[in-house]
């Protein structure tokens, strides 16, 4: 039985879509269970409402956080001070062996603070990372790091690599997925200082390794795994959201012109639909944080429950295939060469 501890009270949408997305995710898994961590009456209310079956029941617990942390609470002193959050106890679930994995659409700094201070990374990993997974036209990409560490060192982007690769291989089922470095150019002279001083570094991981990707080919399944700082790939994943929505904002309005693009709405209209599920967030639940010793997800902040649903689906099976061990076992084996 794998145990996801849920922060019920972050996103946008909690807690009601918090709630649904664990019971959806509850009927999708007989081998989940599922610690609702947040307002207990709030919580417990939501669930006599729903009816929910006793199969169902007896794999949920409630546990009463008397604090939240929002936005706008600095995420290191929110972690040290708001010990009663969701964030800290589900964390410390996790380091005592009550919890498998950590699901929350709350704050973003507050989850990679949890992490750091609360799980620890794994040893020789020199900094934890987002890996965001985006549509590239034949399933999906990882872009690694996509906010955590907006200043890297050249050393952090082969780790970053590896923990994509791994993720990729265990989660998505891609064998010895291709890894890139996000860059201005393909040739290896290419990019600026950072990018020159780690193109070496990342030829001698352990993991395959296919060169620069420039920016126009990212979402042209050129690699699996994108690697690059957290300033660059916060803004590619700003980016890619807000041409997507531009995008379909502009189509919409071209159909509805008139009565031609009308009548082709609804011809294709299977066809749009099959477009916006492949270029939906939703799809894919959340955004793992690779480096910490626990499998812990971060859900987009305006996730519906469908998407919390995806989110505690992506870390259980996060837990299932053992991704900290492995990563771990990776980083190790990477130290032992570079010792030979």
């Amino acid at each position: 039985m794998t145990r996801i501890y849920l922060d019920v009270m972050g996103g946008d949408n909690a807690p009601a879509c918090n709630i649904d997305g664990a019971l959806e995710a509850l009927e999708q898994n007989e081998q989940l269970s599922v610690i609702l961590a947040g307002t207990e009456s709030l919580i417990n209310d939501a669930i006599k409402e729903k009816n929910v079956s006793e199969s169902i029941l007896h794999r949920i617990t409630v546990e009463n956080t008397g604090e939240i942390i929002t936005n706008h609470d600095s995420p290191v002193m929110a972690i040290r001070q708001k010990k009663d959050s969701a964030q800290v106890k589900g964390m410390l679930k996790i380091r005592n062996g009550e919890a498998d994995g950590f699901v929350s659409a709350g704050s973003t700094g507050a989850l990679l603070a949890g992490g750091m201070f609360r799980l620890g990374r794994i040893e020789g990993i020199e900094r934890p990372a987002i890996a965001t997974l985006l549509p590239n036209g034949k399933g999906y990409f990882c872009l690694i790091d996509s906010g955590a560490n907006a200043d890297c060192r050249a050393e952090y982007l082969p780790q970053f690599g590896l923990m994509g690769s791994v993720y990729m291989n265990a989660v998505m089922g891609i064998e010895q997925p291709r890894v890139g470095i996000a860059n201005i150019g393909a040739e290896a002279e290419k990019g600026n200082a950072l990018v020159k001083e780690a193109y070496p570094l990342m030829e001698n991981g352990s993991f395959r390794f296919v060169g620069n990707v420039e920016g126009r080919d990212i979402t042209g399944d050129a690699a699996n795994v994108i690697v690059c700082d957290g300033f660059t790939g916060n803004l590619l994943l700003k980016s890619m959201e807000g041409i997507a929505g531009t995008l379909m904002g502009i189509i919409k309005e071209e159909i509805g012109r008139n009565t031609r693009g009308k009548i082709a709405y609804l011809v294709a209209k299977k066809n749009f639909h099959c477009v916006k599920k492949r270029m939906d967030y939703s799809e894919v639940g959340g955004a793992p944080l690779l480096g910490v010793n626990g499998a812990v997800v971060k859900a987009h902040g305006s996730s519906n429950a469908h998407a919390i649903a995806c989110a505690i689906k992506q870390c259980t099976k996060m837990c299932e295939e053992n991704v900290v061990q492995k990563i771990s076992d990776g980083i190790s084996h990477e130290a032992v060469k570079n010792n030979e």
